[in-house]
C-alpha cells in the first residue's frame, strides 16, 4: 500500500533542514567511525548546574504540592523572582501579575509569540544572521520575512536607515538580539534608543532576545530594551536560564515587558502546554537569587576561553575581534569556501564540530560559529588538529 498520501503541512515542507539536527547525524556517523569529536557546535554549556539549584529542585520534587499542574502563568513566587531580578540588574520595574511569563525555554516562547501575533503574509523584520527561532517561528506562522542583512563593517548592527519606509510601515514585528547569537556583536544604548523610536514611528512590535546578557566581559554591561523610555509600551524581552546557569536541559526561560503582548502569548500557550513543572520553577528562583560571585566565576570561565582561542586562531592566520559578550566566536571561512563546506571539511579532517554560518540565515554565509563550551586544554587540542590538517585562514591580498 502506497503511503504517498501522508504528507505534512506545507508549513513544514517550506522549512529548510534544521542545521543542528543535520549536525547530530554527521556527528553520530563520525563517532561510529571512531573519531574523537570536539563538539564546539551547539551553544550547550559544559559545566554543571549550580549545586544550590540542584538541591532546590530535589527538595521541591519531594513536596507533593508541586506534583500537580502548575498555574498557566507560572507560579507567583517565580514571577516575583523574575521581576526582582530585573529590577536588581537593570533598575526596571515590572508587575509580576502581568508583565512576566515563565516559558519552557526562550526558544519555545520566541516561536510561540510568532504564532500568537503573525498572520499569513504579515511582514516580519529579522536580522540575518540570527538565532534560527527568530526567523523559523515567523516562517511557521506564515509571515513574510524581510531579511535585514548585517555587515561586519557596521559591527553586525541593524542599519535602520536601510529599511525602506514602505517596508517599515507594513512590518508588524522586529526580532533582534544583542549581545548577538551568532555574531557575538553588542549594541550601545544609543542603538536601543533608535530602535524604540523607529518602532514607535512605524507601529512595530519589538521582540528582543537578551539570552546572553549575563555572559559579558571586561566590565561591559549589556543594555536591556526595557531600560529605554517607551520600550515597554511596544515591546517584550526574552531571557533564559540555559546559558548563565548551565540549565539548558531544564528548559526554563521567561518573557517580560508589555502586558498585552504577553497576554496574547499566554492565551496561545494555554491551548498548547501546561507550563514548567512547579519544582523546576522553584529551582529557577534559586538560580536567579544566586550571589554575584557565581556570575563572576561563569564570566571568568568564558573570558579565559575567549582569550585563549582568539590567540590560538591568530597563530593560524585568523584575526578574530575581541568579543565583549556571549559564549561564541564568529570566524570567517577561508576565501572561496562556503560555510557548509568548511564546517564539513573541519569535521571530517579533524573531528572538530563548528556550526556553518548559513544555519543562521543567508547573512551568515562565509562564517562559522565556534562555541566556547570546552576547557582550554580541549580547545588547544582542537587548534592542534586544525594545524595538523593545515586548516588556516588566508586573508585577501591587499588591493584585491
Amino acid at each position: 500500500m502506497s503511503l504517498d498520501w501522508i504528507q505534512p503541512a506545507q508549513r513544514l515542507s517550506a522549512l529548510p533542514p534544521y542545521v543542528f539536527a543535520r549536525l547530530d547525524e554527521l556527528k553520530a556517523r563520525a563517532r561510529e567511525q571512531g573519531l574523537d569529536l570536539i563538539d564546539l557546535g551547539m551553544g550547550n554549556p559544559d559545566g554543571p548546574t549550580p549545586t544550590p539549584v540542584v538541591e532546590a529542585a530535589m527538595a521541591a520534587i519531594q513536596d507533593v504540592a508541586n506534583h500537580g499542574y502548575p498555574p498557566f502563568e507560572g507560579t507567583a513566587s517565580f514571577r516575583q523572582a523574575i521581576t526582582a531580578w530585573y529590577h536588581r540588574r537593570y533598575g526596571v520595574e515590572l508587575d509580576p501579575e502581568g508583565e512576566a511569563l515563565p516559558l519552557l525555554g526562550s526558544k519555545e516562547g520566541l516561536t510561540h509569540l510568532a504564532l500568537a501575533y503573525i498572520n499569513p503574509g504579515d511582514v516580519v523584520l529579522v536580522p540575518s544572521p540570527a538565532y534560527p527561532a527568530h526567523f523559523r517561528g515567523p516562517a511557521i506562522a506564515g509571515g513574510k520575512i524581510y531579511d535585514l542583512i548585517l555587515k561586519p563593517d557596521n559591527g553586525w548592527l541593524i542599519d535602520l536607515a536601510q529599511i525602506p519606509d514602505e517596508v517599515a510601515d507594513r512590518a508588524k514585528i522586529l526580532y533582534f538580539n544583542y549581545p548577538s547569537n551568532p555574531t557575538a556583536a553588542t549594541a550601545p544604548r544609543e542603538f536601543f534608543e533608535e530602535v524604540v523610536a523607529f518602532a514607535r514611528k512605524h507601529e512595530i512590535i519589538l521582540v528582543h532576545d537578551l539570552c546572553y546578557a549575563e555572559l559579558a566581559f571586561d566590565g561591559y554591561q549589556p543594555t536591556s530594551l526595557l531600560e529605554i523610555p517607551g520600550a515597554k509600551e511596544i515591546g517584550v524581552e526574552f531571557h533564559t536560564l540555559s546559558k548563565t546557569y548551565n540549565m539548558a536541559g531544564w528548559r526554563v526561560g521567561f518573557v517580560v515587558g508589555n502586558r498585552h503582548i504577553i497576554q496574547g502569548l499566554r492565551t496561545l500557550k494555554t491551548n498548547l502546554d501546561y507550563g514548567i513543572f512547579a519544582a523546576l520553577q522553584r529551582a529557577a528562583e534559586t538560580a536567579l537569587q544566586l550571589p554575584d560571585v557565581y556570575l563572576s566565576e561563569v564570566q571568568t570561565r568564558y573570558r579565559q576561553r575567549r582569550d585563549f582561542l582568539i590567540q590560538a586562531f591568530a597563530s593560524l592566520g585568523w584575526d578574530v575581534p575581541q568579543t565583549k559578550a556571549t559564549m561564541y566566536l564568529w570566524v570567517p571561512c577561508p576565501l572561496g569556501v562556503s560555510s557548509t563546506d568548511f564546517a564539513l571539511s573541519v569535521l571530517q579532517q579533524t573531528g572538530v564540530v563548528v556550526t556553518p554560518g548559513n544555519a543562521f540565515g543567508r547573512g551568515g554565509e562565509g562564517y562559522v560559529r565556534v562555541s566556547l563550551i570546552a576547557d582550554c586544554d580541549r580547545l588547544g587540542e582542537a587548534v592542534a588538529r586544525l594545524r595538523k590538517a593545515n586548516i588556516r585562514y588566508q586573508p585577501e591580498p591587499a588591493g584585491v
